[in-house]
């Protein structure tokens, strides 16, 4: 091995051990000043595209799986569910945050009698920590659900009918799978009062891991896997083989699969052989509609059509 090839080796292997707490720890700093300017959502839009643009950057430079940098075709139609649907109902989800609030100041006499059990004091690094556990035990339970219940499974197969992880896909989920998961993990937030930064924070912690967990970088997370969702961790999520893939349901943190046995992390390569037995529609609409028809049901599971 030439000089050249030894410190190309020694970079790889260093960035594969910093590339997580980097793209981590810089977007929730980005976060951090975004929040505390005029523009809030704008800024954290533009804090997103630049950690998207990193790991894009990353996948092509230490990437996991080799041949996950190859098109697949559905390029467009993960952009499609990212923006219009995902998103969407992401902003739907701040606006019921925001609307409580707005009706509290108009309606004084209730106001007067409003009762939070959230702890407001507290520093916003320990509320947002509080309330992303919180919200965990819903999603934990909303991606359990819907592995193990057909009727949820046939909106949530469309994010794991991908056939490679990468950081463009983190967004692919049906509207349906993305309603269900918010209402388990944010309406106990509502209920106690928190107040709309730390649903600021909870968005961004998640939108965070969404992208790393998904990315096609090689990097080494060790302990971080006992505590958060990585992509080692959700690899294995994605595996073909169900033994392996239905664990690991931890959107954010994996303490709940701790607690509920589904913890999954083998001293072995994660798998790439990822995908689902059945077939997904071919476009963005068709696949919005897929999981509403009986043939598009028995498509989703790998079934033939009842011949009429």
């Amino acid at each position: 091995m030439t000089l050249t090839s030894k410190a190309a080796a020694a970079a790889r292997y260093i960035l594969a051990y910093l590339s997580w707490p980097l793209v981590f720890f810089s977007g929730l700093t980005g976060a951090h000043f975004a929040f505390a300017g005029d523009r809030p959502m704008v800024a954290f839009s533009a804090v997103y595209a630049g950690e998207v643009l990193l790991l894009f950057l990353l996948e092509r430079t230490i990437p996991y799986e080799q041949r996950w940098l190859e098109a697949d075709g559905e390029t467009a139609n993960d952009i499609a569910h990212t923006v219009l649907t995902k998103g969407l109902v992401q902003l739907a989800a701040l606006s019921a945050a925001i609307f409580p609030m707005l009706a509290a100041g108009l309606l004084q006499p209730l106001a007067a009698m409003q009762f939070s059990l959230w702890p407001s004091s507290w520093p916003m690094i320990f509320q947002a920590a509080l309330a992303v556990i919180i919200a965990e035990f819903g999603l934990y339970w909303a991606h359990r659900i819907a592995h193990e219940r057909l009727f949820f499974w046939r909106f949530h197969a469309l994010h794991h009918s991908v056939t490679r992880l990468w950081v463009i896909n983190t967004g692919r989920f049906h509207v349906i799978d993305s309603l269900f998961k918010i209402a388990l993990s944010q309406i106990p937030l509502y209920l106690l009062g928190a107040p709309l930064p730390v649903f600021w924070w909870l968005g961004a912690v998640t939108a965070f891991i969404g992208i790393l967990t998904h990315c096609n970088v090689d990097m080494r997370t060790g302990l971080v896997d006992f505590v958060f969702s990585t992509p080692r961790l959700h690899r294995w999520h994605h595996s073909k083989d169900l033994r392996e893939g239905n664990t690991n349901y931890g959107e954010n943190v994996v303490l709940f699969d701790q607690l509920f046995g589904t913890y999954f992390n083998p001293d072995r390569p994660s798998s790439t052989d990822i995908g689902i037995k059945g077939q997904i529609a071919p476009g963005f609409v068709s696949q919005l509609a897929q999981p509403f028809t009986k043939d598009g049901v028995r498509q989703i599971l790998g079934r033939q059509p009842k011949r009429g």
